[in-house]
């Protein structure tokens, strides 16, 4: 498979993973109407800053939040100020070290393969990703 393809796999399995944690998460804390509001949540002390929610472990950091899943794949998203899940290459790329098959991939690869998804992505801002709505 060539790398672009690669590449590409990668970051759709990304988007795949980062809708199964917010299904998980809505299911295990009901007042959560959208994944950004893990942080509030949690600044609020209404949730913990770290704990284990189905089969993910999350921690709380700054703009955003770490999950992590029961094979030890990490899906680091932050949040932008109007709540979307967004993403850069540094963040795509660790993801795909952390696969149980690990992914090491450069960031020309994962940027051609996020290029090549748009419409579907979104360039937020110089470097920055979000799934278009």
């Amino acid at each position: 498979m060539e790398r672009t393809e690669v590449a590409r796999d990668l970051v759709l399995g990304y988007v795949r993973a980062l809708n199964a944690i917010d299904e998980a998460m809505r299911v295990t804390i009901p007042s959560l109407e959208r994944l950004a509001d893990v942080v509030g949540l949690a600044r609020s002390r209404r949730i913990s800053r770290s704990d284990h929610v189905s089969t993910y472990f999350y921690k709380v950091h700054g703009a955003g939040c770490r999950f992590v899943s029961g094979d030890g794949t990490v899906v680091d998203v932050d949040f932008a100020a109007d709540g979307r899940e967004i993403f850069d290459l540094w963040r795509l790329r660790w993801y795909g070290r952390s696969l149980p098959e690990p992914l090491d991939l450069t960031d020309q690869d994962v940027r051609s393969a996020v290029q090549s998804l748009q419409p579907l992505l979104t360039e937020v801002r110089p470097g920055w990703f979000s799934v278009a709505n």
